[in-house]
């Protein structure tokens, strides 16, 4: 073996210097979780959730997409995979909202209804993901949103198991220390429920200036995600909160808004490698009545625009945004298989091409290819097939 002119002991300096960093670095980015991201949450005020929602939901973006889907001008490919989703999943994520979708009916109506939708989503699941929106952490709120999340866990827990799937929504946080609560709050439903220990996610609502910039000047995200101690799952950009709160005025409110894009590269930059997913979130222009085509061409262009951009999720708040949602995000990913099937399989094979792509690359080439499988855009036989790679193979490069 070849020696160097260093001594042993400096390597093993490094390593003592380093140690306390790479623990920390190992702790903090354990990298993109293993598992399915849904493309987008359905939020539904809990007052309208019922046992044949989702149904209903699905049953109405298909008939709606049989009526106008023409014009939508998609590929024949694309447009079945839509039929197909919205016949047999068309709700990925449901968030059974209490909070600004609700509002205050009453604490006797509220109870209520929180043991009802908890007994609902128990009998009745129906997606591969579910959870509540409860009432923010601050002052006014936060008493209501602990005893929602409870009240809602005994009536879905004394009629099942906890769903896969289920992560709840923390909003509105204008405090760090709001987060910390939480996560301490989701504890103590464990103990009290005898769930095992980090059962219970959350995802965070970015929706207020607040949760971008402290009060001291510093960035709140990844304080945020530290204070979560492991149960942050997502961020959630919130639209027109956080535009709203900037004084933004209601006709200029939207997802590419110039200051909603720099919350959301906050975002971006914050949960890159920390296994914290990230959602993009809605567009109130609905595509209804005489506005369908043009609520649709809005909503096209803004879920493509947020694929484009590294946000793989959305919300949708009404039925005839799933045509929408489900045609942007297949174009999306069937567009770009042919060229991420090659380059990774010229990356697994050593094949030389006219692209270097190195490791970081091609874990994002897999990703990119898990995700249009998960979703229903692609199926394993065309993405084996073009890249000589099986789902064992995919999930082993995206976690490379």
């Amino acid at each position: 073996m070849v020696k160097g002119r260093l001594a042993d002991d400096v390597y093993a300096a490094a390593d003592v210097r380093l140690a306390e960093a790479d623990a920390r670095v190992a702790a903090r980015y354990p990298g993109e979780p293993s598992g399915r991201q849904p493309v987008h949450t359905v939020y539904v005020p809990a007052s309208q959730y019922r046992t044949r929602l989702v149904a209903d939901w699905g049953k109405q973006a298909c008939k709606v997409f049989i009526e106008q889907g023409d014009a939508l001008g998609l590929d024949a490919e694309v447009a079945e995979r839509v039929r197909a989703k919205l016949l047999t999943e068309p709700i990925e994520d449901l968030r059974i909202d209490f909070e600004d979708g609700y509002g205050s009916p009453g604490d006797e109506a509220e109870d209520a209804d929180a043991v009802a939708a908890g007994r609902t989503c128990a009998t009745t699941g129906g997606t591969p993901f579910a959870g509540i929106r409860f009432k923010s952490f601050e002052r006014a709120t936060r008493r209501r949103g602990i005893r929602t999340l409870d009240l809602f866990l005994s009536g879905l827990l004394e009629n099942g198991p906890l769903p896969p799937g289920f992560v709840v929504t923390l909003p509105k946080v204008t405090a760090v220390e709001q987060v910390a609560v939480a996560a301490e709050v989701l504890a103590k439903l464990e103990d009290a429920y005898g769930l095992a220990t980090g059962s219970l996610r959350f995802e965070v609502q970015i929706e207020t200036s607040q949760s971008i910039l402290a009060p001291d000047g510093t960035v709140a995200v990844p304080r945020i995600i530290e204070a979560a101690e492991g149960r942050c799952s997502g961020l959630h950009f919130g639209t027109y909160d956080y535009s709203a709160g900037l004084g933004i005025g209601a006709a200029y409110q939207s997802m590419d808004h110039p200051a909603a894009d720099f919350a959301k590269d906050f975002m971006q930059v914050a949960a890159a490698g920390t296994g914290v997913r990230l959602s993009d979130g809605s567009t109130n222009r609905l595509p209804v009545g005489d506005a369908v085509l043009t609520g649709w061409a809005e909503h096209l262009r803004l879920v493509r625009r947020s694929l484009e951009r590294g946000f793989y999720q959305g919300w949708d708040l009404h039925p005839h945004q799933l045509p929408s949602r489900f045609a942007a995000t297949y174009a999306f990913f069937r567009e770009g298989l042919p060229a991420a099937a090659a380059r990774l399989r010229d990356y697994a094979t050593r094949a030389e091409s006219g692209i270097l792509d190195e490791p970081a690359t091609a874990r994002a080439l897999a990703l990119f290819l898990n995700r249009g499988l998960d979703c229903g855009a692609l199926d394993q036989s065309e993405v084996t097939d073009l890249t000589t790679l099986d789902r064992p193979a995919l999930d082993h490069y995206a976690r490379r």
